[in-house]
């Protein structure tokens, strides 16, 4: 019924949290400028959850331009929805995944009963959201995925029985109510499969993403590895000299569970354990965001295992710092610490790599099969996964003289050469082009 309401020669994104100014957000209004120089007569909109008396699409615009430095070649329409709360994960409690699934299809029949445009991207990964646009609204879908909404490591996970941040300790403990979960794992990774094949074009962000997807979904044909776009401009302009750089080992990141700053501070012990004479001359400086009251939470309880394990003078907690306070850290820092398992992409590892900063990142997902990865033969730094490996490994960066450090920071700033915006424009209009097309000349 949604074809009377049909919106010729119109693209619409489908990103209920586009006043968010994250790495998602980054791709999005890239997105948009992008195809805004391929089809200037088409016209866009977007798809967002705010309340428009209080997010304005003047607001949204404004800081589109202010966050991400974005002049939109022409305006975008907003299309505001009501029912966002139903993708929210605090609505769900048990059965999140299944939960917000089916959530994302109520508001994706929204989003349709105000506008049902010629093609819907997705730029969120809400992947069930597609049947109802292709087959209810009879739109041509195209969809970015920044990571599988399960992956079959969360399935090994649970049929292993290990603990990690979304699969609780008490669940790995019982083996029944393990099967339990691993069952409703699957048959949820069945109906991902089945909704995630409805879309025309996949873009993901990474070769870990990519491998994940093609298993799910299996459409390789129409799946393809689309770096996002990271904006190290301004990093790229700090000098790399090893002079005027301190002996710290730096953390940037949000205070979330998955970021496991813990594994940071039990390698730096176990780093300063190993090699004494380092101890009052090199710090860990962990920095991040804390947005709400759990991250506080998580934040103590870090303090409290560096005050455990005897850490307190050589460790600071920089919480909320100034986008200029972060430059001066990342022109300061020696060695870039990322402990995350499993990281999609890994902009932060870029970031570091951008800023003369020697990363030693987590051996796994994105920054294992993308970022730190040799360019033309030459290291860009380095991979760890235990508290051992990433001491050793700090200690190896800081035994390099002057001139190998040099030749890491020079091979690591070419190589995160190839995710910029501009890298991004050209291969996201590649991908789509073909299926745009067919789709707006249909």
């Amino acid at each position: 019924g949604c074809h009377n309401r049909r919106r010729k020669n119109s693209i619409a994104f489908f990103h209920p949290y586009c006043h968010d100014g994250g790495g998602g957000e980054r791709v999005l209004w890239c997105a948009v400028k992008a195809l805004q120089e391929l089809y200037p007569d088409v016209d866009y909109y977007i798809y967002n959850g705010d309340d428009p008396s209080i997010v304005t699409p003047e607001r949204i615009l404004t800081r589109v331009r202010n966050h991400f430095g974005f002049n939109l070649h022409r305006p975008v329409n907003f299309v505001f929805l009501n029912r966002r709360n139903l993708v929210e994960d605090k609505q769900y409690p048990r059965f999140t995944l299944l939960g917000q699934s089916l959530g994302s299809m109520g508001l994706a029949w929204e989003a349709l009963s105000k506008l049902a445009p010629d093609v819907v991207i997705d730029s969120m990964g809400y992947a069930f959201t597609y049947p109802v646009f292709a087959w209810l609204g009879g739109c041509t879908v195209l969809s970015y995925v920044h990571y599988p909404t399960i992956s079959t490591d969360m399935l090994s996970m649970v049929f292993e029985q290990r603990a990690s941040y979304n699969n609780q300790q008490q669940i790995s403990r019982s083996r029944l109510r393990s099967l339990a979960k691993f069952c409703y794992y699957k048959a949820f990774a069945a109906l991902y499969s089945f909704v995630g094949r409805r879309s025309q074009c996949v873009m993901v962000n990474s070769t870990w993403t990519f491998n994940h997807i093609n298993r799910l979904w299996r459409i390789v044909a129409r799946t393809l590895i689309v770096y996002p776009p990271c904006n190290t401009s301004r990093l790229q302009q700090i000098p790399l000299d090893t002079d005027g750089r301190m002996p710290w080992i730096v953390s940037i990141g949000q205070f979330r569970p998955e970021k496991d700053h813990r594994l940071q501070i039990d390698s730096f012990d176990e780093f300063l354990r190993a090699h004494p004479h380092r101890r009052g001359s090199v710090r860990l400086k962990l920095v991040g965001s804390s947005r709400n009251d759990e991250d506080a939470a998580r934040v103590q309880a870090l303090r409290d295992r560096v005050n455990e394990l005897g850490l307190t003078d050589d460790v600071d907690f920089c919480v909320n710092v100034s986008f200029d306070e972060l430059l001066q850290l990342y022109g300061q820092a020696t060695v870039g610490v990322h402990t995350m398992w499993n990281e999609h992409f890994g902009i932060g590892v870029v970031e570091f790599m951008a800023a003369g900063v020697i990363v030693v990142a987590h051996n796994s997902g994105g920054p294992a099969s993308d970022i730190v990865v040799d360019h033309h033969g030459h290291r860009t730094g380095f991979l760890a996964t235990t508290p051992a490996e990433y001491a050793a490994r700090f200690a190896e960066v800081f035994r390099l003289d002057a001139s190998e450090r040099r030749k890491i920071q020079d091979a690591a700033r070419a190589h995160v050469a190839k995710f910029s915006d501009e890298k991004f424009a050209s291969a996201f209009k590649g991908a789509v082009e073909p299926v745009l097309r067919q789709a707006l000349h249909a």
